[in-house]
């Protein structure tokens, strides 16, 4: 009788460790999907406003010559400088 009774407890206590690794294996697969849904949501909101700034600096298509022309009075205003102050 105590083979008997030992053999039928093993089966328990396997049978009770298998669904628990299963319960803690659905845990982390239902974890991740969930944090990978999470970066998605991140990922398409960075990209919506990636495409707004895209957006906003492409009207900046003249800021070659703007700059040129801010070094040009730059080296005007250093120019004037050393007249006047005489250096």
């Amino acid at each position: 009788m105590p083979v008997l009774i030992g053999a039928s407890t093993g089966w328990d206590v396997g049978l009770v460790v298998g669904i628990v690794i299963v319960l803690v294996a659905a845990a982390i697969v239902i974890t991740i999907v969930v944090l990978a849904s999470r970066i998605a949501k991140q990922a398409r909101s960075a990209v919506d406003g990636l495409e707004t700034v895209r957006h906003q600096t492409t009207e900046l298509s003249g800021i070659a010559r703007i700059n040129d022309s801010g070094v040009r009075i730059l080296h005007s205003a250093r120019a004037l400088r050393k007249v006047a102050v005489g250096k």
